[in-house]
C-alpha cells in the first residue's frame, strides 16, 4: 500500500475527511432514521477526497456506510473512475462482516476506520458487528486477520497515539470533537429507532 505523504499528512486527511466531508451527511442521514456509520474514499496520490457516503439503511438494509460509498463509487462512470488500489478506504467504525467483504470483492488493499467494534457495541449500542462475528464465524472480537493476503488495516487513533508529540495533543483534540459529535448522533438515533424498520436496528 502505497500512500504519498508522511502519517501526519495522512491523519490530518482523514480527520478532516471526518470532519467535513463524512460527519456533515451523517447528520442528514441520523435524521432520517439512518444510523450513524459513513466512509470516504480518498486518493493515495495527493489524499484528496473522492466520495463520502453515509448509511442509508432506511432505503435498503445492505446499504451501511461503507456499501452505500461502493455503491455509489461503482455508479460513476468507469471513464475516469480512479482504480480502487490507487484509493484509501476510510470508515467511520470498523466495517462489519459484510462491509469487509465489500472492501475486499471491491478490489481495496486498505481501509482505515476510527471507532473499533467494542466501540460500536459499548458506546454506540449497536452490537450485532460483534455478534455477527462470533454466532457465524466463530471469532471473538479482533480475531480477524487485520493484516491478510488481499488488505491492511488501521485504527486512526491508534495512529494519532504514536504521531508526531509536537501535533498529538492538536489530533487528539480533533478525534475528541468527533467521538463527541458521534456520541450526540448516536442519542438522536437511538431516541428514534423504533420508528425505523431495519431489520438490525
Amino acid at each position: 500500500m502505497d500512500v504519498t505523504g508522511n502519517d501526519n499528512q495522512l491523519l490530518n486527511a482523514l480527520l478532516t475527511t471526518l470532519e467535513h466531508h463524512i460527519l456533515p451527511m451523517t447528520r442528514q442521514g441520523v435524521a432520517q432514521g439512518n444510523k450513524i456509520f459513513g466512509a470516504a474514499l480518498l486518493k493515495k496520490s495527493d489524499l484528496s477526497v473522492v466520495l463520502a457516503e453515509t448509511n442509508n439503511e432506511t432505503e435498503n438494509p445492505l446499504w451501511h456506510g461503507e456499501v452505500h460509498a461502493l455503491k455509489r463509487f461503482f455508479e460513476q462512470p468507469e471513464v475516469g473512475r480512479p482504480l480502487a488500489k490507487d484509493l484509501i478506504f476510510l470508515s467511520t467504525h470498523e466495517p462489519c462482516p459484510m462491509c469487509l467483504s465489500a472492501i475486499t470483492w471491491a478490489g481495496f488493499d486498505n481501509f482505515y476506520s476510527f471507532f473499533t467494534h467494542e466501540d460500536s457495541r459499548d458506546a454506540f449500542a449497536i452490537p450485532h458487528d460483534l455478534k455477527i462475528l462470533k454466532e457465524v464465524f466463530g471469532l471473538d472480537p479482533g480475531r480477524y486477520r487485520r493484516k491478510n493476503a488481499f488488505w491492511q488495516s488501521r485504527f486512526v487513533r491508534d495512529m494519532i497515539a504514536v504521531s508526531d508529540k509536537a501535533v498529538r495533543s492538536h489530533f487528539e483534540d480533533r478525534a475528541a470533537a468527533i467521538a463527541e459529535e458521534y456520541a450526540y448522533l448516536s442519542t438522536l438515533y437511538q431516541q428514534d429507532k423504533h420508528q425505523n424498520t431495519i431489520p438490525l436496528n
